[in-house]
């Protein structure tokens, strides 16, 4: 199967998906004008390679933002990866800055709704500048 890559703009994420390398990421902040648009390929993709999926398949969410649309959006993916999850042994490592509170609860509230593992990684954003 293809790979599905979208790179990151000020407002999309990094999406890689790539089954040859068993790589599948999103990445950045998530704010665009159109989520449902921008996500739709997306879901559409997640929904092919449920048809022949690696044995194991692990997602990194790594986001730095997320607007209201897009958490809907990544809500549906979740979805998906828990439907991927008939097929596949999944797992989801949701990283989070140690303190983005608002993060780790997006994530917690998604590994609730769904049958999925989810291992939480914080991390300590040093870039900061004050």
């Amino acid at each position: 199967m293809e790979p599905l890559i979208i790179e990151a703009t000020e407002d999309t994420p990094d999406i890689y998906f790539h089954p040859a390398e068993n790589v599948f990421k999103f990445s950045k902040s998530s704010l665009p004008e159109n989520a449902i648009e921008f996500y739709l390929p997306v879901i559409t993709w997640l929904k092919n390679y449920k048809k022949d999926a690696n044995p194991q398949t692990v997602f990194d969410f790594d986001v730095e933002y997320l607007n209201t649309a897009s958490s809907k959006q990544i809500f549906e993916v979740i979805m998906q990866i828990n439907s991927l999850s008939e097929v596949s042994d999944v797992k989801v490592r949701w990283h989070y800055d140690v303190i983005d509170e608002d993060m780790l609860g997006l994530g917690t509230r998604f590994s609730h709704l769904v049958k999925v593992d989810f291992e939480f990684i914080e991390y300590e954003n040093d870039d900061l500048d004050f």
